[in-house]
């Protein structure tokens, strides 16, 4: 106990939660450690039962302890086994007052189902096996809105399906994938499952860096992952000077003369950004993936994938012989809601809302001295001195944010992914915690 007190510079909870985050970020406190009673260590430091009492509430939101009740207070292990390894950690276990880092959509902006419901079969279909396995509808409705033109499309159960059983169908253990630096972390949970070794880019206000592109196309990889739009933690997308310029490096290099892209469109209908895809000048080689989770509602599991023909049907009859297909009565739900007029209106709207929220609040943490660059669709990327401090600080006013770690390859610098798009109210005192917070 005298090693834990000795790290606490201050004896407020702040000081004393900051304390102890240190001593678990050096690993002097390891994973499943059990830490002092409330009483000991008011004791020992000469303060009230409450004040350590609130650092440890604190400490706990940020999800770096976890109670067990009467045996004590322990350094939280590492949590649910069963989510792959940068799943974990994403977001404490605690409640907050706001939870901004999970990354998804504000369940108030997502359509109303209940119109859409109204007008699908009530009765399952029973010829389902030897049906294509897209409803012809969707179908048709998804080429004529997609960026490009695009040879093939299927639906899927979501993005990170649609990427998963692309990788399954291009890759070689040992391949060598581009990513972007930093990036969605299943992405790199998907590479290591594969056996990929992942080559990072490192991404600017427009997308990644066509020197470092370059580079990474020297390395001779068989694939490149990228987000096109609202990507995922900065916000940035794409612009289609970009776009051109990194398919003509694609283009000219020849240790990538055969590499695939797959652009991953996760955020769609709620981008405020211009639909782009390498698929303009390279269209047999890309794989773009357009996703219906942030914008018509994550659990109705529908993405679609589109590209080459070639690709797509081995994607396809592989999938048959797994899950066969996407259930039609979801895809039947999904038409619905893509061609109603309500329903466009209100994922109109909320891709309005969601671009609000993002100024108002880079406004406002600026208005603090911090800075903060408003993001496309429900994400934006906080820089700050210290990952862990600004998380305990953040935690302490209510607020859990996404570390920055798991989102990057190599060395992480500091930074926090915020979901912007959670903040519906009370923006000046969320952009003021942001900012104290980035100092921290």
């Amino acid at each position: 106990m005298r090693s834990v007190s000795k790290a606490i510079e201050a004896r407020s909870p702040q000081g004393i939660a900051s304390g102890i985050a240190r001593l678990i970020t050096t690993g002097d406190l390891a994973p499943g450690d059990r830490l002092p009673t409330v009483r000991e260590l008011a004791i020992d430091l000469g303060v009230s039962p409450a004040t350590v009492s609130h650092a440890w509430q604190t400490l706990a939101s940020a999800g770096l302890i976890t109670s067990r009740g009467r045996s004590g207070s322990f350094v939280r292990s590492v949590p649910r086994e069963w989510l792959p390894r940068r799943y974990r950690d994403l977001g404490g276990a605690q409640e907050a007052r706001l939870d901004l880092s999970r990354g998804t959509p504000d369940p108030e902006l997502l359509p109303a189902l209940g119109p859409a419901l109204s007008r699908v079969s009530a009765r399952a279909d029973t010829a389902s096996y030897q049906q294509l396995p897209d409803i012809p509808e969707l179908h048709d409705l998804m080429r004529s809105t997609w960026p490009s033109p695009v040879e093939s499309i299927t639906v899927t159960n979501g993005a990170l399906d649609a990427i998963d059983r692309a990788l399954s169908t291009i890759a070689r253990f040992g391949d060598r994938v581009a990513v972007e630096n930093p990036t969605f972390p299943p992405f790199m949970d998907l590479l290591e499952q594969y056996g990929l070794e992942p080559v990072p880019v490192p991404v600017d206000e427009q997308g990644m860096m066509p020197q470092e592109f370059a580079r990474a196309l020297a390395a001779g990889p068989t694939m490149i992952v990228l987000q096109p739009r609202a990507h995922n933690p900065t916000g940035v997308s794409m612009s289609p000077g970009r776009a051109q310029e990194l398919a003509s490096l694609l283009h000219r290099s020849r240790n990538a003369e055969h590499a695939v892209v797959i652009e991953d469109d996760h955020s769609g209908s709620i981008s405020s950004a211009p639909d782009v895809t390498l698929a303009t000048w390279l269209p047999e080689r890309v794989l773009h993936v357009r996703s219906f989770s942030k914008s018509h509602g994550p659990d109705l599991r529908i993405g679609a994938l589109g590209g080459p023909r070639a690709l797509i049907d081995r994607v396809v009859a592989r999938r048959l012989l797994g899950p066969g297909w996407t259930s039609r009565m979801m895809q039947a739900i999904l038409y619905e809601l893509l061609t109603d007029p309500d329903s466009v209106a209100q994922v109109e709207a909320a891709r309005d809302r969601y671009a609000e929220r993002q100024r108002e609040l880079a406004a406002a943490v600026r208005l603090q001295g911090a800075s903060l660059r408003p993001g496309d669709g429900v994400n934006a990327w906080l820089r700050v001195n210290d990952e862990r401090s600004a998380m305990v600080q953040l935690a302490a006013s209510g607020i859990r944010v996404a570390p920055g770690a798991p989102f990057q390859l190599g060395e992480p610098g500091g930074f926090v992914r915020v979901t912007v798009g959670m903040v519906r109210d009370d923006i000046a005192t969320v952009g003021a915690a942001l900012a104290a917070a980035a100092r921290a």
